[in-house]
């Protein structure tokens, strides 16, 4: 049986109604035994607690596991070429401890 050749890229086509994203400043990661899971948040207005942030996952995304090294590789290199271009990216305060990791 011949072995199938598999193509070289892929064309990507983003529907009309899903041109402009979805706006998210909050992340969050999960997993299953089967999944990776990832929400695309935005913060809301205080609701009682001022202490507590409340957010609203505006997009939900899960992959197999084995793609997660093929999103964290494209992160990487998006970063490096934005930073190339822009300069040096620096992170939100406290991002180390809001981990979810």
């Amino acid at each position: 049986m011949a072995e199938q050749e598999q193509p070289k890229s892929v064309q990507i086509n983003v529907p009309p109604e899903m041109v402009a994203g979805a706006y998210a400043n909050i992340v969050g990661v999960w997993h299953t035994p089967t999944d990776f899971a990832i929400d695309f948040c935005v913060n809301q207005p205080f609701r009682g607690d001022e202490s507590a942030l409340e957010a609203l996952v505006v997009s939900r995304v899960r992959i197999p596991p084995a793609m997660v090294f093929d999103l964290l590789r494209a992160l990487n290199q998006n970063l490096a070429e934005y930073e190339e271009s822009y300069g040096e990216v620096v992170p939100f305060e406290g991002d180390e401890e809001e981990s979810d990791g």
